[in-house]
Order: structure tokens, then sequence, then C-alpha cells
């Protein structure tokens, strides 16, 4: 599993926008989004650089 903590998620809009991110980005990948604590976690094949790729081209910030 792959744990990402996002900047900048504010509703279940939010929510959609990531996942439907990650979906682009492998659609195989099984995605659990927590809109309080902003942590993405992923099981996925697609290296974690690309996950956070697709997070940030879809206007969202990647805490280090």
């Amino acid at each position: 599993m792959i744990a990402i903590d996002v900047e900048g998620m504010t509703c279940m809009g939010c929510v959609k926008s990531v996942k439907n991110a990650l979906a682009k980005a492998d659609p195989a990948a099984t995605v659990g989004v927590n809109l309080e604590t902003g942590r993405v976690e992923i099981e996925s094949a697609v290296p974690r650089a690309a996950l956070v790729e697709a997070i940030e081209n879809a206007g969202y910030d990647v805490k280090a």
C-alpha cells in the first residue's frame, strides 16, 4: 500500500477529483481517501512518483 498525504482537499468533490486522477494513472488501483486527515491510501503497481504526479496535476499539493 502507498500512503500519500494530500493538502487542499476540502469536500467530497475534491475526493472525487483525486480518485479520478488516480484512476487515470492506474485503472486497476484501489483507492481510499480520508477527507479529515487528507490521507490517500492506494493499492497499485504504479510507482509512487507517478501517483503523486497525478494528484498534483489534479491541482492538489502532496506533503513531503
